[in-house]
């Protein structure tokens, strides 16, 4: 598997510094497993037309630090069910990160981000150029380079998948 350029709509716009995700879906809901239930009560209390909105292939876009908290994973599994195919952001709170990297969820740090696109415009992030392209406006900015292990964790399709490959040979 190799990482796929992500492609679709700014399905949604986290503008507040120090994200905590699991608002996603609200803390009392933080314990359902159910993934249906759980992505149905994901996003209400933002837009309760984002299940109708959303397709697959959208990504979310979010300010400094997004993610700060602690790194939960049923909010971004529901969004993951819901079609979202990755994060853009200013940037990324570290345990958040390196749990989403690690189920293979794409995110790509971008500062300047959240002057570079509205919701609905449709991006393109280019793993091999490093930057972020904003297809209806034309402008890009430049994404930090991921590191070689994380490009390696995505390229396998997550930690499970990575430590499953074979070792080459020396």
């Amino acid at each position: 598997m190799t990482l796929q350029n992500l492609r679709g709509r700014v399905a949604f716009i986290f503008d507040e510094i120090n994200f905590d995700v699991d608002q996603i879906v609200g803390v009392k809901n933080i314990k359902i497993t159910d993934i249906e239930e759980l992505s149905a009560a994901a996003m209400t209390s933002y837009d309760p037309d984002f299940h109708a909105s959303v397709k697959p292939g959208d990504v979310l876009v979010g300010n400094h630090n997004f993610g700060y908290g602690h790194p939960h994973y049923p909010p971004m599994r529901a969004m993951r069910h819901l079609g979202i195919k990755g994060v853009i952001a200013e940037s990324f709170s570290p345990g958040y990160w390196r749990g989403e990297i690690s189920m293979g969820f794409p995110q790509a740090s971008c500062p300047g981000i959240l002057e570079l696109v509205n919701r609905w415009d449709e991006v393109e992030v280019d793993w091999d150029k490093n930057e972020v392209r904003n297809l209806t406006t034309g402008k890009s900015l430049p994404i930090e380079p991921l590191s070689f292990a994380d490009r390696e964790m995505l390229d396998a399709g997550g930690l499970t998948e990575y430590l499953k490959r074979p070792v080459p040979a020396s």
